[in-house]
């Protein structure tokens, strides 16, 4: 078996991802996203499946649905790509499927923008519909800064940023909750401990154990089955009157800061997973 993993840069997670492969007696093998060649009509030989790890939502939607097209298993598929890339594409998913998430409302110009967070009510936290680590998310916290951040995304924003995310605001007990789902098992969970209100970790949050509860587990794999499946990461909030809300779905997820507090082995998880998703696949 032969296992490529687009990338973007080898990180911690790429190189235990390789490690993981190789002590299986799987072949991996690098794909640089940067240098990839996609032929059209769909061609592509030499790989078994692979798995997305590409940094960029764009990289990894259209070279996941290329790789698709040429009948190799990818990990995650495109549908998932698409609707984990795109936040109002998540709110939509889970809440068809019933899973509980903060209130949103968008709009599509920053008068109307105003106007619905301040029929919300403040703190809202204005995000952008694509971005990871927390970036370009503001807690909005009077009409002041409400007015100053919808001119500022109007003026230096481009498409996407002209079309206005806004999410309640949750009042954190100083941390949410990350849960890790592969082929539809949550595996493990953390706390993401911050005194700021955004808890990621690579803003500095510290990472602990959250034992996986029924709650967290049945919360956390109805989120998954919301997006399609297969390997995801899923951000919960920790309301005032004790509910469990998701506010995010990552479909390439960073587990450097997760693997020693949880004691699971994440990547050998996802690579048994995507071990298997080939078989699967090769035995229809």
């Amino acid at each position: 078996m032969r296992v490529g993993v687009l990338c973007s840069r080898v990180r911690i997670e790429e190189k235990w991802l390789f490690q993981a492969f190789e002590e299986r007696g799987v072949e991996v093998e690098r794909i640089d996203d940067e240098a990839i060649i996609l032929g059209l009509p769909a061609q592509m030989d030499g790989y078994d499946g692979v798995l997305i790890r590409s940094l960029s939502h764009s990289r990894a939607l259209y070279a996941s649905r290329v790789l698709s097209a040429c009948g190799i298993p990818v990990v995650n598929p495109p549908e998932v790509i698409a609707t984990c890339g795109d936040k109002l594409l998540t709110t939509l998913a889970l809440i068809q499927h019933g899973v509980p998430t903060p209130q949103v409302r968008v709009t599509f110009s920053p008068e109307a923008a105003l106007s619905a967070i301040e029929e919300m009510g403040y703190p809202v936290v204005l995000k952008p519909l694509n971005g990871s680590w927390g970036r370009l998310q503001a807690k909005i916290n009077d009409r002041d800064a409400a007015e100053a951040l919808l001119e500022h995304k109007q003026t230096l924003g481009g498409y996407l940023h002209s079309i206005f995310y806004i999410q309640e605001y949750v009042q954190k007990p100083g941390r949410d909750i990350r849960s890790f789902v592969v082929g539809g098992e949550t595996i493990a969970a953390i706390y993401r401990n911050s005194s700021h209100w955004i808890t990621n970790t690579a803003r500095g949050a510290q990472a602990t154990n959250c034992p996986v509860t029924p709650e967290i587990d049945q919360v956390s794999r109805a989120a998954a089955e919301a997006v399609g499946g297969g390997v995801v990461a899923i951000d919960i909030l920790e309301s005032p009157d004790g509910r469990l809300l998701v506010s995010e779905v990552n479909h390439t997820p960073e587990f450097r800061n997760s693997v020693a507090p949880t004691g699971v082995d994440i990547p050998g998880r996802i690579a048994d997973y995507v071990v298997e998703v080939i078989t699967m696949k090769s035995e229809r």
